[in-house]
């Protein structure tokens, strides 16, 4: 058997051809992508960053790549996503919808979208129920249904205004009695470098529950309504906190970054021209305000020599806020801080990951702890730069090493918007990487010991 020639593998690699045999969009070259890929030196030149070392050579064109297939929807058409799916089923009455029965409510549950939202660029996870009742003597095929709301779902996006737009798709596309549609909406809320090492009760993601109807749907007390969420509940969907329409244009936690002041011209043009490239308009009321808002979200990861200061700033101005995990050892005791919370930017996508952080170590007895606000800190320390989840583990643990003594074990667990924002759409996957120091790498048994320490519910990024 031949080897695989390295350079061969990263030609093919680098053409589009992955090891599942995926070909790339093919506009590498097209101006649009050109565009972005300009706009991106702009914005990590900006960050203090070496736009030509290894780990961002690529990266203005993988962004470049994951925005365009992110708003691919705008090239879409719903009359040709819908074509040739309606199917004659005769047992459907002409007017009220009867699908082989009383009642001809359809349903289609739990399809796992993300957008990009218009407010701040960020992407947005959305689980979307559709359901229709069936008119006309046909039905639809059931995959239509998630096809149409991925049409609108690639674009930029308010979440009431993307559910009315796959209301009303649906309700023209395949003329049924009426079409409801239900999204829950989870958006990372990103702090800034200030506010994660200062507030302590930080929520990670903000969520919203819309709905829009049309036909029989169109009244939100009609008991087809009733029906519908009803079905969602069997699926321990909570529809209790469904907002108005109207009550939530500040779901999107950049609204903060609109009080943070002005932001340098020069990454705000790129973010406009980015915005261009996309096919959106820059002055569209909604979007006036998203260029200064991104900006401001990622200059927190500039290139800055912040010091950390350990022994002065963290100390006296935080307390232990929980008492550490201690397991019983011959001479030493492994202790740990576990579910340390952290978001960070992938320097290869400019998207953001978060997670957890696990820190086990050794301590000797009569030692003194440190706080867990010191392990918090480092920890925040270096989420706050353009990241590869690998080099966060190991930093982490070089850096505690340091404060805890050579036997340090770290265990970062993350979620990574790039698996879901850019056509790989991996929802619910996670990454876990590990880093070990001193007698952690010598010894199997006490690594064993901390990793069943770490407790089963821990932090997600939903």
């Amino acid at each position: 058997m031949g080897a695989l020639v390295e350079e061969h593998y990263n030609v093919e690699l680098e053409n589009g051809v992955g090891l599942g045999g995926c070909i790339e969009l093919g506009f590498e070259n097209e101006p649009e992508t050109l565009a972005i890929e300009d706009s991106v030196r702009v914005l990590l030149q900006a960050l203090g960053e070496d736009i030509n070392r290894e780990g961002l050579r690529k990266t203005p064109f993988r962004v470049a790549k994951a925005l365009r297939e992110g708003t691919r929807g705008y090239g879409q058409k719903v009359n040709d996503v819908v074509h040739g799916a309606l199917f004659p089923e005769a047992g459907l009455g002409s007017g009220v919808g009867q699908a082989g029965g009383a009642g001809g409510l359809v349903v289609v549950r739990d399809i796992d979208l993300f957008s990009y939202c218009e407010s701040c660029l960020l992407p947005f996870q959305i689980k979307c129920h559709v359901g229709y009742v069936p008119s006309g003597h046909c039905v639809v095929g059931l995959s239509k249904l998630s096809r149409v709301a991925d049409v609108f779902a690639k674009r930029l996006q308010d979440p009431q205004r993307l559910a009315d737009e796959v209301c009303t798709a649906l309700q023209h596309a395949i003329k049924p009695a009426g079409v409801a549609v239900v999204l829950q909406c989870s958006h990372l809320h990103f702090p800034n470098i200030m506010s994660a090492f200062c507030d302590t009760n930080h929520q990670g993601w903000a969520k919203i529950l819309v709905t829009s109807g049309s036909g029989v749907f169109e009244d939100e007390k009609a008991d087809i309504w009733t029906d519908f969420l009803s079905l969602l509940k069997f699926r321990g969907i909570n529809v209790e906190n469904v907002h108005a329409k109207g009550t939530h244009r500040s779901w999107c936690p950049s609204q903060f970054f609109s009080k943070m002041g002005s932001s340098n011209s020069a990454t705000t043009n790129a973010v406009v021209s980015i915005l261009q490239s996309l096919g959106e308009d820059p002055y569209r009321k909604e979007l006036v305000g998203t260029p200064s808002r991104f900006v401001m979200w990622f200059m927190n990861f500039k290139n800055s020599n912040l010091e950390m200061k350990l022994n002065g700033f963290v100390r006296s101005r935080f307390d232990c806020l929980n008492p550490k995990i201690e397991i019983g050892c011959d001479e030493d005791r492994i202790c740990s801080e576990v579910n340390l919370s952290f978001c960070s930017q992938c320097e290869h996508h400019l998207l953001p990951f978060n997670g957890v952080v696990h820190i086990g170590y050794l301590r000797s007895n009569g030692a003194n702890p440190p706080g867990k606000s010191l392990l918090q800190s480092i920890v925040h320390f270096y989420g706050f730069k353009l990241q590869v989840q690998e080099r966060l583990t190991r930093q982490i643990a070089e850096t505690a090493s340091s404060v805890l003594g050579e036997d340090v074990m770290v265990v970062v667990e993350a979620s990574h918007t790039c698996m879901i924002s850019r056509g790989i759409e991996k929802v619910g996957s996670n990454t876990a990487t590990i880093a070990v120091l001193g007698r952690f790498s010598r010894d199997p048994a006490i690594r064993m010991q901390f990793l069943q320490s770490i407790p089963n519910s821990c932090s997600e990024a939903k």
